[in-house]
């Protein structure tokens, strides 16, 4: 069943078409992405969608109370609520019934139960009761405890008030509280920012199993792979549709590309003879008849359009100009952070020639924080940096503070290097898709895009042997990090990044530093390579029991049978103690367990599951307050026993 249908839409800005003919449909649960260069038209095209804009030309046809949730790019929540209260308003409705079923339940209390009046007050309860069940009225607290896990914000977070949160914080809570409207269409604008591996590979579990249909926009290529089963590409301003995922399309789109020249070049080849045919005999008595009919020929045939595509991008390489040692940099016990406060470590590894080296780990764990401090630009808490000989390091800083604000895009690269001249800066400079005027642009005036290009092209014209990157492809349009990612590949020398992006990672990495608060893990190979040796790898063994290690008490000149006596009594409340100890563990094991089937996205979406398992976490936890008030008096009973003996 087709949910929405576009009909020939168009969009203009004066006389400029941004896109026209754009022809989609959205079927039930379908599961769609929108790609295209940045500045093609995609968000604009989602608002007409979502209905927050109209089209100039064209329609949008829906079906009949259709939901529709839209979360635009960055969208963060602005509320004075605690995150608990702000996403309880998702389900206004439901308590506003529950309190009528309260307000009939009070009216019941005071009628004569053989009355006509109780009967018909009892059948409203009746169906609001069913009502509030079928709408998941017992349920929604499990949906919100589910979601919220899935988004990183545990119990401690339940108080907190929203405008407390960082912007990415907003930006995620903003996706859980769309998810738990649960419309029939989710439309989500570049949702893979601000989050962290972990909740991105959760996110793609629950919308594989979300009940609606999704239209994502997104530059996350190994995202698209996981969640979106058909494509349709924006490309030089109308829209194509392909089936399977981002790497299928590629494929297709290069395989319809490939046909579409051969058609084209085999068009051009017959116009080209018919043309010949034409001017050569046209004017001979004996073949004029015959010239005559080919130029209608040419005259009535349909002639195909050269295939164009916007293949418009950056295109350059980094270059040494003399090798490196083997050994690059070597890092040892080094603890990372600001004002002696540490954010992580201590960490210790080695970077050897000529490998790609991914810095992985959670948002705020300080990977940022480690390039600076490997590069000096902060002083580390303690610890040692290493680099190695003949090293020409490149930087690329993710927040693009070695740009100059005031300088323009020309400014910025030939005060760098005055003694070349003007047309070859220039010349460079187009190679990143600044040309024209776009060289007189002012730095603060350029979009992240534009300003990611601008560093990337300060890096190109330097001698570079080891590349250091911060988050490379934060800002940049999908064609520019295909291309980002030929430039490193063909790279002698070394590189060392910081990144989010799986695809990327997955073109590129060598091996991986997997960064926690504690310490740094290597893996070698890319990213598919480090999940796969961490889905091997053995949970960590349960640790023994506290209070195993307990000393004796003095047996002085007690008789033998007075100390075996006391021996005995003293190992039966050192069993208890235990026992009681182990039954804390089992319980708050499975407790963990439950929370954690809860937290999963198939489950998140199961009503009935979420409440049998909401049921046993109840109970479990009850269990382990009555555990844990034998163990107390316990442990003071095993303590008396040592003091009196």
């Amino acid at each position: 069943m087709i949910l929405l249908q576009t009909n020939n839409v168009e969009r203009r800005f004066g006389a400029d078409v941004l896109f026209h003919d754009i022809n989609l449909q959205i079927q039930e649960h379908g599961r769609t992405a929108l790609v295209g260069r940045n500045g093609a038209g995609k968000t604009t095209l989602l608002k007409m969608i979502a209905g927050i804009t109209s089209p100039d030309e064209g329609s949008i046809s829906r079906t009949k109370e259709l939901s529709i949730g839209y979360l635009a790019q960055d969208q963060g929540l602005d509320s004075q609520n605690t995150i608990w209260a702000e996403l309880d308003t998702v389900f206004a409705d439901l308590h506003q019934e529950e309190q009528d079923i309260h307000d009939l339940e009070a009216q019941l209390a005071t009628l004569d139960a053989s009355s006509d009046q109780y009967m018909r007050v009892m059948e409203q309860y009746d169906r609001l009761q069913s009502d509030f069940k079928k709408r998941g009225g017992f349920e929604y607290e499990s949906r919100m405890r589910g979601i919220l896990t899935g988004f990183g914000f545990g119990e401690q977070y339940y108080d907190t008030p929203v405008n407390a949160l960082s912007g990415g914080q907003k930006t995620k809570l903003a996706l859980a509280k769309i998810l738990l409207q649960a419309p029939n269409l989710l439309i989500l604008d570049e949702p893979t920012n601000h989050l962290d591996m972990n909740v991105l590979a959760w996110l793609e579990d629950y919308l594989k199993s979300y009940q609606g249909a999704l239209l994502v926009v997104s530059h996350d290529r190994y995202f698209l792979d996981h969640v979106v089963k058909d494509v349709y590409d924006l490309d030089n301003r109308t829209l194509r549709h392909y089936t399977g995922n981002y790497t299928q399309f590629v494929q297709h789109k290069q395989e319809w590309l490939k046909a579409e020249w051969k058609h084209y070049d085999q068009q051009q080849k017959k116009i080209a003879k018919l043309e010949d045919f034409v001017n050569r005999n046209i004017v001979r008595a004996s073949t004029t008849k015959r010239a005559q009919a080919r130029r209608k020929q040419l005259e009535k045939m349909d002639k195909l359009d050269r295939p164009a595509t916007d293949d418009q991008s950056i295109h350059f390489q980094f270059h040494s100009e003399k090798a490196s040692g083997n050994e690059v940099l070597d890092v040892d016990q080094l603890k990372v952070g600001y004002d002696d406060q540490v954010l992580a470590g201590p960490l210790s590894f080695a970077v050897r020639k000529p490998h790609r080296v991914g810095i992985i780990g959670p948002n705020g764990i300080g990977k940022s924080t480690l390039l600076k401090t490997i590069l000096h630009k902060i002083p580390a808490v303690s610890g040692t940096v290493k680099f190695g000989a003949n090293l020409d390091i490149g930087y690329y800083d993710q927040e693009q503070q070695q740009l100059h604000p005031d300088k323009t895009v020309l400014e910025e690269v030939w005060d760098d290097h005055p003694e070349v001249p003007e047309k070859d800066i220039r010349s460079l400079l187009g190679s990143f898709l600044f040309v024209g005027d776009d060289v007189y642009k002012v730095v603060h005036e350029l979009s992240g895009g534009e300003k990611a290009r601008l560093e990337l092209t300060k890096l190109s014209f330097q001698p570079i042997n080891f590349l250091i990157l911060d988050e490379p492809t934060n800002h940049l349009d999908i064609d520019s990090r295909e291309v980002l990612e030929s430039a490193i590949n063909e790279f002698p020398g070394t590189v060392l990044f910081v990144s989010h992006d799986r695809y990327f990672i997955n073109q590129v990495a060598t091996d991986i530093l997997d960064m926690r608060k504690t310490g740094i893990q290597h893996y070698e190979g890319d990213y598919d390579d480090y999940l796969t040796a961490v889905a091997k790898t053995a949970p960590a063994p349960a640790q023994a029991s506290a209070g195993q290690s307990v000393h004796s008490p003095s047996q002085g000149k007690q008789s033998y049978q007075q100390s075996k006596d006391q021996q005995r009594a003293r190992r039966k409340l050192q069993r208890k103690v235990d026992d009681l100890e182990d039954q804390l563990a089992q319980l708050e094991e499975q407790q963990s367990t439950i929370e954690a089937e809860m937290s999963k996205p198939e489950v998140a979406t199961d009503i009935g599951r979420l409440t049998d398992l909401q049921k046993e976490l109840d109970q479990l936890k009850a269990q382990s307050d009555e555990v844990e008030l034998a163990w107390t008096a316990a442990a003071e009973e095993l303590e008396n026993f040592d003091q009196k003996n």
